[in-house]
């Protein structure tokens, strides 16, 4: 069976079709929303009450969304999505008037700032220009505020580079297959991650684009070293 080799600017599409079964795919993996809510608790916004902007880039079927909301629960939320069919899922469930969904590439943004933190999950690994991408979200952030990433990043060593090929392979891509019908969007995931920066890259990328504070650390679980947890800050003012 031939199958079809995906591009980022084909994701949103696949996700599309992917989306029926996305919730149950992700429910296999144990401690997938744990990690998210560990990399939502980086931002640090638990305590700091109500009148709180985040926005929650990649936001899919509300993942993500859902593990702000645990972290700041009386904030306001614009989650972003650029395929419609995740966000069909995502608006099906149940939300406080807080949270607005917005079908939209990131690149193709157009929202209001400032927000007093942005949180993306496994989106820059996906983005056509990363830094460009990461320039504006910067502007759209409040002097000082952060920027945390949920990203898999494997590139640093050989030895999760494997841990990631076997995964691939024995879980994740059959997983995927069965349960969404779509093998190429699987075995683009597999490759997408094989290519993208390693976490020393990711960090060095942060600063390029004017983050500062930099740091990362590996989520913890069975997925240790595959998926990590970027934090930075965007400048207390910006550069002349």
């Amino acid at each position: 069976m031939r199958v079809t080799r995906l591009t980022a600017a084909d994701v949103p599409g696949s996700f599309d079709g992917a989306a029926k079964g996305y919730d149950l795919l992700v429910g296999l993996n144990p401690g997938y929303h744990r990690a998210l809510r560990t990399s939502a608790r980086a931002l640090g916004l638990r305590g700091r009450g109500a009148g709180l902007r985040v926005l929650d880039l990649g936001c899919g079927t509300g993942a993500s969304t859902a593990a702000l909301l645990d972290v700041a629960p009386d904030a306001e939320i614009v989650a972003v999505d650029a395929s419609a069919g995740m966000l069909a899922r995502a608006r099906a469930k149940r939300w406080p008037g807080t949270v607005t969904f917005v079908h939209s590439r990131v690149e193709d943004l157009d929202v209001h700032g400032p927000f007093d933190a942005v949180f993306a999950a496994y989106l820059v690994r996906n983005l056509p220009d990363p830094d460009a991408t990461l320039h504006v979200v910067r502007g759209l952030l409040k002097p000082g505020a952060p920027l945390v990433l949920h990203e898999y990043s494997v590139r640093d060593s050989l030895l999760h580079t494997v841990i990631w090929t076997a995964m691939c392979g024995l879980v994740v891509v059959p997983a995927g297959w069965l349960l969404t019908g779509d093998r190429s969007l699987y075995t683009y995931l597999w490759r997408s991650v094989l290519r993208f920066d390693g976490a020393g890259a990711l960090r060095d990328r942060l600063r390029r684009n004017g983050f500062v504070g930099v740091r990362s650390r590996p989520v913890r679980g069975w997925q240790l070293g595959v998926v990590h947890t970027f934090a930075g800050l965007a400048p207390d003012r910006e550069r002349p």
